[in-house]
């Protein structure tokens, strides 16, 4: 049986590879392949969080990077807090 990921655990796999790569951050092809994500999903993912202030985009030499801001940071704890809870439960989210 095949399991498919929810939105909510790809931007919980994107913020986190995000942090991960600290205040250098990460390009979009690290991230396509870390999270792995097409480059179509991946950008419509990319334009929500930073349209909701979860991570920065950058423009370094010509390229994007990518940041997690502390609202980021703060989305990822609460994520995993209620994921910890639902586990405990025995729930899937």
């Amino acid at each position: 049986m095949v399991s498919y990921r929810t939105s909510m655990q790809i931007v919980s796999d994107l913020l986190t590879v995000t942090e991960q790569s600290g205040l250098n951050g990460i390009n979009v092809t690290s991230l396509l392949t870390k999270a792995n994500l097409s480059h179509s999903r991946l950008g419509k993912f990319l334009n929500n969080l930073t349209g909701a202030g979860l991570i920065n985009r950058i423009e370094f030499d010509g390229k994007n990077v990518f940041v997690i801001t502390s609202k980021g940071r703060q989305y990822l704890e609460s994520y995993k807090n209620f994921q910890n809870l639902a586990d405990s439960f025995g729930l899937d989210l």
